[in-house]
C-alpha cells in the first residue's frame, strides 16, 4: 500500500460480515457506554449488516492483521489518548 499510487476507493476490513446490533454491542462495551442502543426497525433503508469488499486491497498484497474489536479499541484509546488528552472526555 505504501507504494500505491491509484485514485480508486479501497475498502479496508476484515472480510467478516457483521451485523449492524453486534457492531453497536462491541462498541458500547469497548467505550464503556451504560445507555441502551435501540432500533429503528420502521426505517426500512437501513442496512442490517456490513461486510467490506476488500478484493482490491487483497489483489495488492494487503491481508488483515488486526482483529475488528482490537481495531476498535486501538483507536478508541488513541483518541482519548491524542483527542481528548487529560480532559477524559
Amino acid at each position: 500500500m505504501k507504494n500505491y499510487e491509484g485514485t480508486d476507493l479501497i475498502n479496508i476490513g476484515t472480510g467478516e460480515d457483521i451485523t449492524i446490533k453486534e457492531l453497536s454491542e462491541l462498541i458500547k462495551d469497548i467505550v464503556g457506554f451504560k445507555g441502551e442502543i435501540t432500533f429503528d426497525r420502521s426505517r426500512p433503508d437501513g442496512t442490517p449488516r456490513k461486510l467490506l469488499d476488500i478484493t482490491k486491497i487483497k489483489s495488492l498484497g494487503w491481508k488483515p492483521s488486526t482483529k475488528l474489536e482490537d481495531g476498535i479499541r486501538y483507536t478508541y484509546e488513541w483518541y482519548l489518548k491524542n483527542i481528548c488528552g487529560d480532559s477524559g472526555v
